[in-house]
């Protein structure tokens, strides 16, 4: 929770924060909920050091695409992509049961690395 971050982890300290997998909250309806927002990067990035690195990952497209818009415009920020999106998945970033089961259902995996500038 965003309070528990604020609290808990001194500014700056952070050379990487991951996010692997979280829910999609795939009902339009339930976007607002999805945990990669404006605000919530900004946290983020306070939390990170300077070129600390956020790595995001996700089996849903749709989410890949939020992630990426949100990341894109957040300030303090930028994306280690060569290709302005996605980068390849690193080997070692574990393979969780979550991306398991994507692949099994046919899910492509996005991996999102941004880094933080300033």
């Amino acid at each position: 929770d965003r309070a528990a971050l604020a609290q808990m982890i001194p500014n700056g300290s952070l050379a990487c924060l991951q996010l692997f997998f979280p829910d999609p909250w795939h009902k339009s309806r339930h976007h607002k909920r999805r945990i990669v927002q404006s605000a919530f990067a900004q946290d983020i990035r306070q939390k990170l050091a300077i070129g600390g690195v956020f790595h995001m990952a996700t089996d849903w497209e749709n989410y890949a695409e939020h992630m990426l818009e949100v990341m894109n415009v957040a300030e303090g920020y930028q994306n280690t992509s060569a290709t302005g999106n996605w980068v390849p998945r690193p080997d070692w970033r574990p393979l969780t049961k979550f991306e398991q089961r994507g692949h099994r259902l046919g899910h492509g995996v996005w991996d999102l690395i941004f880094k933080r500038v300033n």
